[in-house]
């Protein structure tokens, strides 16, 4: 109860506070481990960590939990996509880039994707807030779909047109072109430049 106390006007905790918590950070980390198992503390991965949903006062989204499990990181790809309504399917994972290396999150509130970026191309991100007035990160539009690309520039070939007619894209006159290609010119990438111009083409015939 003394802990709850302790930690229940934050929206989650890490191990780094345990110092101020506890004078005996060792006796803290073992009682975490026995709060696990009763339920009463829920780990979002290791050294961080959220009350039950009982105990919690606040209610948090998984948006705001994507750029906390990870950091520095903003929502971008398939799950910003759908959520600025540009593809038909909502996507269940929350995918996200990070100047840090690829890394996969899974816990209770569902599976978080971090892919990899250059710290220079870490860049064309706004910040929100979501139902609770909590901040998180994420791309714009027409970042979002520059990562996408970058990030499957693979799949990209001479058949660029046919793919971009499977990603269905849709509401594409809200996006800035202009953008685009300011965003796609900082991966520096010849060929992938040469995709982004045929993708802009694509939108203007559509």
């Amino acid at each position: 109860m003394e802990f709850k106390k302790k930690v229940i006007g934050f929206p989650l905790f890490s191990t780094s506070h345990l110092n101020s918590l506890e004078e005996n950070r060792q006796v803290l980390r073992n009682q975490l481990t026995k709060w696990q198992k009763k339920g009463l503390v829920i780990k979002l991965k290791k050294g961080l960590y959220i009350l039950n949903e009982i105990d919690r006062k606040i209610t948090l989204s998984r948006t705001f939990l994507a750029n906390q499990l990870y950091e520095p990181s903003y929502i971008s790809t398939e799950y910003a996509l759908g959520f600025y309504d540009l593809i038909p399917e909502r996507v269940a994972d929350i995918t996200s880039v990070s100047p840090k290396k690829t890394m996969t999150f899974e816990n209770k509130f569902g599976r978080f994707i971090y892919q990899h970026v250059k710290i220079t191309c870490f860049t064309g991100y706004r910040m929100l807030q979501d139902e609770n007035r909590l901040n998180y990160f994420i791309a714009e539009p027409e970042k979002a779909l520059v990562d996408f690309i970058y990030l499957n520039r693979s799949l990209f070939g001479n058949k660029d047109k046919e793919i971009f007619e499977s990603l269905r894209l849709q509401n594409i006159e809200s996006l800035s072109v202009k953008k685009m290609i300011k965003y796609a010119k900082i991966f520096k990438n010849h060929r992938f430049m040469n995709t982004i111009k045929l993708l802009v083409k694509f939108i203007k015939e559509v």
